[in-house]
This record gives C-alpha cells, structure tokens and sequence, in this order.
C-alpha cells in the first residue's frame, strides 16, 4: 500500500513530516512512502530519523520536486504556476493510480483546487467538502463536516454534506445506522438561516438516513450525532474553538496541581488519569481531515501539527483506503442525491451558496474566498 506525502507543507517543515511517515510505516508493515520535496533535503532528513524509525527508511521513496506551495499562496496561483511543485506532484501520484492516497499539511485552499482538477469528484458533488472526527462524550467521537471548504452552503450542499458524513460513518466507522444533525442556534425548526431551514425540510423527508434534527454547539460533544453537519464557516470556527478549550483545560488542571505542595501531591496520585485525559483530548490523536467527494483520498494533516500528528493523518489515509472509502461515496451518492432533488422543489434557486460546480465558468475564482485550515 503506498502513501504519497507532500513533504514540504507543514509549519515545521519536512523533518515532522519525514518522521511522522517513518512512524506510520513502522505501525503498519504494509506501508510504502512516497514522500515529494527537495530531493537532497528529503535524503538528509532519513538519514536523521532517530533509532526507533530508521528501520523504516528502506520504505520511505523519495520523488524529487523542488518547489513547494506556500501557506500565503492564492489557489488560484497554485493552479496556473504549481504544477511542479511538491504537493501537485503528490496529487498526480494519487491520480496516476500509483499511490492508493495522498497526504498534505500544506495550503488548504491549494490542496482543495489542485485535488479537485487533478481527482475529480464523485457523484456529481460540486464540491469536495473537509471532515474529522472530534471526541464526544463516553470515549466517543463525531464527524464534523464543512470545516472550511464551503464558506457559504446552500440548503443541497449541506444535504450533500450529511449523506457523504453519513456514507462515513458507516463504512469507516462501521456504525450501522449513523445519527446525522444540522448544527443551528436553536433546536426550534423556526430558528437557523434559510438554507439550514431547508436543509432540514429536505432530510425529514430523506428516505433511509437517521437524521435526528437541530443540534446546538454543546451538542456537538455530547454524543447525541454520529455527523454534525455545517457550513465551513461555522465549521471552522466550532474546530478551532474546541482545540482552543481543549488545550486550555489541560493546561489549568496542570497548573492547578502544581501550585501548592498538597495538590502536587494529589496531583502526583491523579497522574494517570490526567495522562490519560489529556490523550483522549488531545486534538494531535483526531488530526487528518478528509477531503470528502473527491474521486480518490486525500488527508489534510494540521499545518501545524508535529510528526506524532503527521503520524495520525498518514493513519486516517489507510484506514479510508482500507474501506474503499471513494467507491463507496460514489455507488451510494448517486442514488440518494437523485432522492433528494426530487424533494426539493423544481427550479429552486440555489441562492444560499456563492460555489459553483468545477466547470462552471468562474469557479476556479470561488476557491480564493474559501477560509483555510491550518
């Protein structure tokens, strides 16, 4: 099973992700690497693997590509000009068929126009949409889906994004019948902008789809939904605010215990349970966001993340080639979104939503307003 990696887009540079995939592959002996990056450079940095990942250097490949898309960079720049650069070069692997999946931590926007021109979509979905999984309660988690691919969402495009998290779910997750939610300020059906009004008029009457209604933002962690759907936005925002809290809370039970001789003490006794609460918040475990709708699996790690993040990403990508995750999307998207037009009313105007379809005129041009996540 080979990986392909753009080695050059994260924040800390390639050796994070050199040895984030190194620990990958020594997880899972299945694993090849293709890691895409100044040749040279990518060479230096397996020779530096540290003891516990040098075993694992036999596996990693290194395709030379000596330019590199930067975090500022338009994706409208990124299609005209990076055609030799690491991350397209990673993406052509993928399509060429001689990688199974892609792996970036570079420039979301970038990686969502380049992915799109070179995968295609499935289904006729306009436009892939990002996902992860975020940790709820009793050790469970949801997908939450856009988080920054759609800025805007039309009533279809957010019912598009609750059959795919849906398809998900099940597959990936082997959760048999997925509970999906819109996330809203309310929980009344008269609250929420129009297009999430529709939204739910629309999977209410959704044959074959466990859609349980509004869910408000303390919902999303409460377990309540398998799949909170919103636009990337709110999305974005409802992620970033979480690994915010989640980082903040650790850190002040850490600096409660140690801020006097008796709660060090009881903070020596409490060790274990708070290493281990700080695992199952740590955003580092939930770190590689899919690029759903696409014809082919492409994980976007966190710009920032280190290589045990890199590590989770690379992970996420075989879990979803493991269960054939685009072929799945596409036999059952196409059926369920012929349902759903023919719930909606004939000739609706898509008014809630500024994106438009791949070949569309202009639609290169959208992608410029879409909000990245780093």
């Amino acid at each position: 099973m080979r990986i392909a990696i753009d080695a050059m887009g994260g924040d800390l540079g390639p050796r994070a992700t050199v040895q984030g995939a190194a620990s990958a592959a020594i997880q899972d002996p299945r694993l090849e690497i293709r890691l895409f990056g100044p040749r040279r450079q990518l060479q230096d940095e397996i020779s530096r693997l540290p003891r516990q990942l040098a075993a694992a250097g036999s596996r990693l490949e290194v395709a030379d590509a000596g330019a590199a898309i930067g975090q500022a960079q338009r994706p409208s720049d990124a299609l005209r000009h990076g055609r030799d650069t690491s991350m397209a070069r990673m993406l052509d692997c993928v399509a060429s068929g001689e990688a199974v999946a892609g792996v970036s931590a570079g420039n979301t926007g970038a990686l969502m126009a380049l992915a799109r021109r070179a995968l295609g979509t499935v289904a006729g979905i306009p436009r892939p949409a990002i996902s992860t999984a975020i940790p709820t309660r009793d050790e469970g988690r949801c997908y939450l889906l856009d988080l920054g691919a759609n800025v805007e969402a039309s009533a279809e495009r957010l019912v598009d994004f609750a059959l795919m998290g849906e398809v998900m779910a099940r597959h990936v997750d082997g959760v048999a019948s997925p509970r999906v939610a819109l996330l809203n300020i309310g929980v009344e059906g008269t609250k929420g902008t129009a297009s999430v009004r529709e939204a739910d008029a629309r999977l209410r009457r959704l044959p074959g789809i466990a859609y349980c209604g509004f869910v408000e933002g303390d919902g999303v962690f409460s377990g309540a939904a398998d799949v909170v759907v919103c636009d990337g936005f709110v999305g974005n925002a409802v992620l970033k605010a979480s690994e915010g809290l989640a980082r903040m809370l650790v850190e002040r039970v850490q600096v409660a215990f140690d801020a006097h001789w008796s709660s060090r003490l009881v903070g020596a006794l409490a060790r274990p349970t708070l290493r281990r609460l700080k695992n199952e918040l740590d955003p580092v475990r939930y770190n590689g966001a899919s690029l759903l709708g696409l014809a082919g699996i492409v994980v976007k790690s966190h710009g920032s993340a280190d290589a045990t993040g890199f590590h989770y990403a690379v992970a996420r990508a075989v879990q979803e080639v493991s269960r054939d995750l685009p072929s799945r999307l596409a036999a059952e998207l196409g059926q369920r979104r012929s349902a759903v037009a023919s719930i909606g009313d004939a000739g609706r105007a898509d008014s809630g939503s500024m994106i438009l379809a791949p070949d569309e005129p202009g639609s290169v041009g959208d992608d410029e307003s879409q909000q990245e996540q780093r």
